[in-house]
């Protein structure tokens, strides 16, 4: 079953973004559109950039180790065995049916083990960070070191150049400095930590 009909994911995060408020953290894997698996990527992508930009921590899984997102392949597995394994659908109407179905059931009927027996619907509570329809300025310490990323996703500090990553073109990264640690800064974009760099190994 074949469609065109697709949303972009960034447009369905603001939809349930507006309805349900803002997660703390996200914990995805490393592939598009969350992440780049590249290291000199130092992880990030236009949609993560766009959520840390929201306050949004996001975090990712160990590459190939789908059991760090345990919560999320156990609900797949139920989902799978309780609404398509063995069944077939003529059209996305009759799948989004099943789905909307079986939500009721999963949040409101039954009972999780996780939970000691209760629905998840009894433990939910919505966010109390409201959506903002303009993103909200970045700022910094006084005593950070800011620095504008190129176009290329590189940014030059204290004469050395340094790949950083193209999703994060015209925003501004900052390097603090370790003090214990000569020529050794850590790399961050808004609160979200890039790494630490060594000038010395640039």
């Amino acid at each position: 079953m074949r469609t065109t009909n697709t949303i972009p994911v960034k447009q369905v995060l603001i939809d349930v973004f507006r309805q349900y408020g803002l997660p703390y953290r996200i914990n995805a894997d490393n592939g598009q559109p969350w992440g780049s698996p590249s290291a000199r990527e130092h992880g990030v992508s236009q949609l993560t950039t766009w959520l840390i930009r929201l306050g949004i921590h996001i975090s990712f899984s160990r590459p190939a180790h789908p059991q760090t997102n345990g919560k999320e392949e156990r609900f797949h597995r139920t989902l799978k065995t309780e609404v398509l394994k063995g069944k077939t659908f003529s059209d996305l109407n009759q799948v989004q049916r099943a789905f909307d179905e079986w939500r009721v059931i999963y949040n409101h009927v039954r009972p999780h083990d996780a939970l000691e027996l209760a629905v998840p619907a009894s433990r939910y509570q919505p966010s109390t960070r409201t959506y903002p329809e303009v993103l909200p300025d970045i700022e910094y310490s006084p005593d950070d070191e800011v620095v504008k990323v190129t176009a290329n996703g590189h940014v030059r500090f204290k004469r050395r150049l340094l790949k950083v990553s193209k999703a994060l073109q015209g925003q501004t990264v900052v390097f603090r400095k370790i003090h214990e640690l000569e020529s050794v800064y850590d790399l961050y974009f808004c609160h979200h930590s890039l790494g630490r760099v060594d000038l010395k190994r640039i």
